[in-house]
């Protein structure tokens, strides 16, 4: 009787995330996943301009913010804007990044309850991409993520992307775990 042996290597998740260089090709735009906020979804009560009764950042989110915008310092990437959603989790962590001047986008606000938005809010990002000069980042929520680059995004993870006619590529991803 013989035997085979089969080695399975397990990579872990964002083995090969950081790909700083993605961020270098032309085009390039940085969407990130608001960072670590425990939870799904938002309270019944929710009310988009008190925070009290949005899920929030724990305390791990904002360590873990605060991680991606040194990582981003030491690559010596600094973003002209960085387009947020109003949700308070999207902007904490757009400010605790201190990666550029933040800058509240409706259109990345979550459709998670509503999502007949999901088409019109798309293409208002798509817009806003169009129409913006320079290196650009997006804080945003899972299903916008989703919804622009048909890939999810976990806690804190930044997608690379290009977008051109109407498309969108993903070039590459930057995970730094909480």
């Amino acid at each position: 009787m013989k035997f085979i042996l089969v080695l399975i290597f397990l990579i872990p998740c964002g083995a090969f995330a950081n790909d700083w260089d993605a961020l270098k090709q032309d085009g390039a735009i940085a969407v990130m996943r608001h960072a670590l906020a425990p939870g799904t979804g938002d309270p019944s009560d929710f009310n988009l301009r008190d925070c009290s009764t949005q899920r929030n950042l724990d305390g791990r989110g904002r360590t873990q913010a605060r991680s991606i915008g040194a990582a981003f310092r030491d690559q010596g990437i600094k973003f002209d804007v960085v387009f947020t959603s109003q949700w308070c989790r999207t902007r904490e962590t757009a400010e605790l990044l201190e990666a550029g001047p933040v800058v509240e986008a409706p259109s990345l606000n979550s459709f998670f309850r509503d999502r007949q938005d999901r088409d019109r809010q798309t293409t208002e990002t798509r817009d806003l991409i169009g129409d913006t000069d320079g290196l650009l980042m997006l804080v945003t929520h899972q299903v916008n993520i989703s919804a622009l680059t048909g890939r999810s995004a976990r806690a804190g993870e930044v997608l690379i992307i290009r977008a051109a006619e109407g498309a969108v590529e993903v070039l590459g991803s930057i995970l730094i775990e909480p």
